[in-house]
């Protein structure tokens, strides 16, 4: 009558748990998304994203290279412009902040870290939309890949080693990889936000980026009901050409994430984003989790889905505690 098997036996120390552990995380599959805002004189903390900053040109390239030395994978810049207007003319403008930001720190770190750039009109745009706009007010889907292939070499002449298209227009993988292997970018990277969802977590990256958007952007991120469309939208753009490929929230969307995984031939990414970031953060500050272990226990969870990189505002913080679990 006595249990024959008794798998609690490997777990009786912790040496035997590391042992036998399935699912590591690790500082290098780590991605810090960074912000920059044009003219700021001091690095600003994010009210709705405590200890994340939109940083001046020198405080970005000063926490880069810290980022950097604490052994994370890559870098995603995001631009917060000082002015703004209908078809985002700062996203291809070379002296432009998020391009001239992308300069500064290519020439910091060189080819030292994997410097990842938001190719997206948001934040360039004085209606806050993903894209131009018809004059009914539609977002109009090939005449914003006409702006995201100029916004594209705009970036990887100014140094990023991948463009992270994420405004969700149909044939923008495609449209990408011509206009970069046309200038002669044939080696930039194309990492395609194939999976995002219209979720109620982006409120405090639109914070971060000082968002213009009135209304929502349903009619081209996707329901978040729907987990055959984002393999649809995989498929695709693994069809056009991306080098990577992502989902969109990352912990409401564990299930999309192994599903992608299970048919992508290159590596999966998912982006934790700020509302993840932000429940966490306020629930670790009322005492109500353990901020560490929670942090933790969540990036291994979106690893343990089958996500190669994540992005994630903890990954300076969360290689610095990896780092000291190995020592």
């Amino acid at each position: 009558m006595f249990p024959a098997h008794r798998p609690r036996r490997l777990r009786t120390t912790p040496a035997m748990r590391r042992l036998v552990s399935e699912t590591t995380v690790e500082p290098r599959q780590l991605v810090l998304p960074m912000f920059v805002k044009e003219g700021a004189r001091q690095p600003t903390e994010i009210k709705s994203m405590p200890g994340v900053h939109q940083h001046t040109r020198e405080s970005l390239r000063k926490a880069a290279v810290e980022a950097v030395q604490a052994g994370v994978g890559g870098i995603m810049l995001f631009g917060v412009p000082a002015e703004r207007d209908a078809v985002g003319s700062g996203a291809t403008d070379p002296d432009g902040i998020l391009n001239a930001a992308l300069a500064d720190l290519r020439a910091e770190l060189g080819d030292s870290t994997v410097l990842m750039s938001d190719c997206c009109l948001d934040e360039f745009t004085d209606h806050g939309h993903c894209g131009v706009l018809t004059p009914d007010g539609a977002v109009d889907n090939d005449a914003t890949l006409e702006v995201y292939g100029e916004m594209a070499v705009a970036q990887a002449r100014a140094g990023a080693h991948v463009v992270g298209p994420s405004g969700m227009m149909d044939g923008q993988i495609g449209f990408i990889r011509t206009a970069l292997d046309e200038a002669g970018f044939t080696d930039t990277g194309i990492l395609a936000y194939s999976a995002k969802y219209a979720s109620a977590l982006y409120g405090p990256f639109r914070d971060a980026v000082e968002s213009q958007l009135s209304g929502d952007r349903k009619t081209y991120q996707q329901d978040p009901a729907n987990a055959r469309e984002a393999l649809r939208e995989a498929t695709l753009d693994l069809a056009e050409g991306a080098d990577m490929v992502m989902v969109k929230p990352a912990l409401p969307y564990l299930d999309v994430i192994k599903d992608v995984a299970a048919l992508s031939t290159v590596p999966v990414a998912a982006y934790q984003i700020s509302g993840e970031y932000a429940m966490v953060e306020a629930a670790a500050r009322n005492g109500w989790i353990d901020r560490e272990r929670t942090v933790l226990e969540t990036l291994t969870s979106i690893r343990r889905a089958g996500a190669a990189v994540v992005l994630t505002y903890w990954a300076v913080e969360a290689a610095g505690w990896l780092g000291a679990r190995d020592r």
